[in-house]
């Protein structure tokens, strides 16, 4: 963790506070993508919080990550619309094309591969997103187009 800023958690202003491991771990998710057991340990000593506490709380919320992720996330719907629509065979298309399985980040950290539970786009099923952009009514071939079309959005986004 050496190449982390360290974060002044007794500043902050949720410091002493009841209450306040949720946004203590949300700044630290913040600044380094996800949390360092590292950072646990600062939360711990900077706010006198027993570290077990600590980790129950980060533990317990699904918005908390304990691996680094990539820069972009692909989020794949498994809800009852898009399970029924084909969601496996696109969690599968995706898990090939990128040599990933749900919950991993490819060796280059750009991507990482998520199974939600709703993306809220049921008349789109099967869904995925991408960072915030959606992508519906999609089947396993058309991951490549999908991602192709992501990345060029992207290097448009860069060059204006």
């Amino acid at each position: 963790m050496s190449d982390h800023k360290k974060i002044d958690f007794k500043t902050l202003q949720y410091a002493g506070q009841e209450g306040r491991l949720i946004p203590l771990l949300q700044q630290a998710q913040a600044q380094d993508g996800y949390i360092a057991r590292e950072r646990l340990q600062e939360i711990s000593e900077q706010t006198g919080a027993p570290i077990a506490q600590i980790y129950g709380v980060a533990t317990f919320y699904a918005q908390f990550r304990f691996q680094p992720v990539g820069k972009h996330i692909l989020r794949v719907c498994h809800g009852t619309a898009c399970h029924v629509a084909g969601a496996k065979a696109i969690s599968e298309a995706l898990e090939s094309h990128f040599g990933i399985h749900d919950g991993e980040t490819t060796p280059d950290r750009e991507y990482t591969l998520e199974t939600v539970s709703c993306l809220g786009c049921c008349s789109l099923a099967p869904v995925i997103m991408i960072d915030g952009a959606t992508y519906g009514n999609l089947s396993p071939t058309d991951i490549k187009k999908v991602i192709k079309q992501h990345r060029q959005a992207g290097e448009e986004v860069v060059k204006k």
